[in-house]
């Protein structure tokens, strides 16, 4: 059954579905970002050994639009240790723990993708949709399902437009199912995407969602395939208009600056690398492909009062409503 067949076959067990969907949008994905660009996406698969599942990392280096770019899958399963265990429990207010030891058996599959740009005009992306669920270790028995995930925009220059387009595009997208959701998970992935050491948001936000089992779990499926289909319309257009923008040393040492907050959240804050570094078994190369392949710390670097620099700052110190 080809995976298109399989994310609408309701009599397939989610999880089944949830993995047919992201591959699909994997190839859809690293299609549509490969059309920018002369160079094209490097597949590399990988697999868990006794720990259980494996993955496949697409990734573009050395571009001619973009410097890095990454599009991840990973279906994994096994037993989550007693230690990672707790620290999910701080998140996630399904999760139990049965075993006498504390771990607990989990199934997750997703997909996620970070691309960098080499034009500091044009910003770097981020998305992540995932399905989490954890099982009795004795019974087996399914005890909790979520699903979780976002997309989010993060330039080094602003340009009004790009925000509203990316913003629109994504609120559409959920729109279709519940208007509530928008502002909910717009607010959410303002809040999230916070770097709390620096005071700022990494970038302008998007949509973020996580635990997420209000709906049906079908219905969730084709909420999610809705905010993956929203990725392509989203981005590509602004990469068009900005990737051959003329750019000076100091506007790409600035984006070099932009980049170490990317590495900044990513490393010390977000939730996603610090639950792969703790799983057993997990593929670091694919957890860190999220970073750029070039950044910079400045001390104490502080921007032009007025500039253009300085206009992203005060944006990134107080999220915009941009619609």
């Amino acid at each position: 059954m080809a995976p298109s067949d399989k994310i609408h076959d309701t009599a397939l067990p989610i999880r089944e579905r949830m993995e047919a969907l992201i591959r699909q949008k994997q190839q859809e994905i690293t299609t549509g970002i490969a059309e920018l660009d002369t160079v094209g996406f490097h597949t590399d698969s990988w697999e868990r050994g006794e720990h259980g599942g494996g993955g496949q990392s697409m990734v573009l280096q050395n571009g001619t639009t973009f410097e890095k770019g990454g599009v991840n899958i990973s279906v994994v399963h096994g037993t989550l240790p007693a230690a990672a265990v707790d620290r999910m429990k701080a998140d996630h207010r399904n999760l139990k723990s049965s075993s006498a030891d504390g771990s607990l058996k989990f199934f997750a599959c997703g997909l996620s993708l970070v691309i960098h740009p080499h034009n500091p005009h044009a910003p770097t992306v981020h998305a992540n949709y995932r399905y989490f669920e954890t099982h009795d270790p004795e019974t087996d028995e399914l005890q909790s399902w979520w699903f979780g995930g976002g997309c989010d925009l993060t330039p080094s220059y602003l340009y009004d437009e790009d925000a509203k387009h990316f913003h629109q595009t994504h609120k559409d997208a959920l729109d279709k199912y519940d208007t509530l959701l928008y502002p909910k998970w717009k607010k959410w992935c303002d809040e999230y995407f916070f770097i709390k050491h620096r005071n700022e948001t990494r970038g302008v936000g998007g949509i973020f969602f996580d635990d997420y089992d209000e709906l049906p779990a079908d219905d969730i499926v084709r909420l999610v395939e809705s905010c993956f289909d929203a990725f392509l319309p989203a981005y590509v257009p602004i990469v068009n208009r900005r990737k051959d923008t003329e750019f000076t040393p100091e506007q790409k040492n600035w984006q070099q600056i932009r980049r170490g907050r990317y590495v900044e959240f990513n490393l010390v804050l977000d939730r996603g690398t610090q639950f792969g570094l703790k799983t057993p078994g997990s593929r670091i190369e694919s957890i860190l492909m999220s970073l750029p392949a070039t950044a910079s710390w400045v001390y104490d670097h502080h921007p032009e009062e007025g500039s253009e620099e300085d206009r992203l700052l005060k944006v990134l110190a107080n999220p915009v409503d941009w619609l």
